[in-house]
């Protein structure tokens, strides 16, 4: 059961958390365009992988649950209870930030107003993409 909870985890985290990093920079692209629609639908697509990456974070407490007691994992052990602190800070920046913002510019475009977002968005989205990073590194790494 371990195996089956950290395949399904791992690929979780690659077509649902991967999007979720990628997709505001090619929003930003879009916005530098001017193109309203595509705005809005990274936008959206961005909200919608954001609230689908709880789907990892729970496949991830699962495969907890199943590990080895030999391994001594807990949720409180030090690089996996940090990996959960960054893992909801970053989802946090991309579901109160980044989208809305996005949304927000895609809005003004759509109304031919000049949108402001790009640098608040060009910012939090890099922020959420390191702490995902760094998450990744702590679930390799193990230290």
């Amino acid at each position: 059961m371990e195996t089956l909870f950290a395949v399904l985890h791992v690929v979780a985290a690659v077509f649902i958390i991967g999007p979720m990093a990628i997709l505001p920079m090619a929003g930003l692209r879009s916005l530098r365009g001017g193109n309203s629609a595509q705005v809005n639908g990274f936008a959206r697509a961005t909200n919608v992988f954001g609230w689908l990456s709880l789907v990892v974070a729970v496949l991830g407490f699962g495969l907890v649950a199943f590990v080895d007691p030999e391994d001594k994992l807990t949720y409180t052990t030090p690089w996996l209870l940090t990996s959960i602190i960054l893992y909801a800070a970053a989802v946090t920046i991309v579901l109160s930030g980044v989208a809305p913002l996005m949304k927000r510019a895609g809005e003004r475009l759509a109304d031919g107003k000049l949108a402001m977002e790009y640098r608040p968005i060009a910012a939090l989205s890099g922020l959420s993409a390191l702490l995902l990073v760094a998450v990744v590194v702590l679930m390799v790494w193990r230290p």
